[in-house]
């Protein structure tokens, strides 16, 4: 027991000795023991370097994900324009004819007072604005010889555009 309580006199004092730290014998003679302070949280620089790496990754994903917007965008509108296209041929297959600029496309809901032969409604519900919020242009006929033109102009809402603003037209 003396021999123990000599070796260990070495590492450990008996009685504490003001201003000394005592140490655990399973910790090395280099380290110290953490202050309670420097546990409780992150230092200045750690979170430094987390705000950069979320800076870095939405830098990546934000552009991204805005395409896809976009690009849905688009695809909805396409996709309403061909349902549209499709309502308006089922509208000249009862009438005989595509209904005219003034009457546009709410005559494939409501019933045009000069319509004897109209046999819908066309849509289920009201004719949508496209996605950016705008009404869709109707002409009957259409330019070129064609029957109608049934467009979206597009993000920018004007005719003509390129990449986002391109205008969706039918056919």
């Amino acid at each position: 027991m003396n021999t123990d309580r000599k070796r260990i006199r070495g590492l450990y004092h008996a009685r504490p000795v003001v201003g000394l730290r005592v140490y655990r014998l399973n910790q090395l003679s280099s380290e110290r023991p953490r202050s309670p302070a420097s546990k409780r949280g992150f230092t200045l620089l750690e979170l430094l370097v987390v705000i950069v790496i979320i800076g870095l990754l939405a830098a990546y994903v934000g552009p991204r994900y805005f395409s896809q917007l976009n690009k849905s965008e688009r695809q909805t509108t396409k996709a309403q324009i061909e349902g549209f296209g499709k309502a308006l041929d089922a509208y000249r297959l009862d009438t005989g004819h595509y209904p005219g600029t003034e009457q546009g496309l709410n005559a494939l809901v409501k019933r045009p007072s000069d319509e004897p032969k109209w046999n819908g409604p066309y849509l289920q519900k009201d004719v949508p604005p496209d996605p950016w919020g705008r009404a869709y242009v109707y002409r009957s006929p259409g330019q070129g010889g064609a029957d109608f033109d049934l467009q979206s102009n597009g993000k920018d809402g004007q005719p003509g555009g390129d990449g986002d603003n391109v205008d969706i037209t039918y056919r």
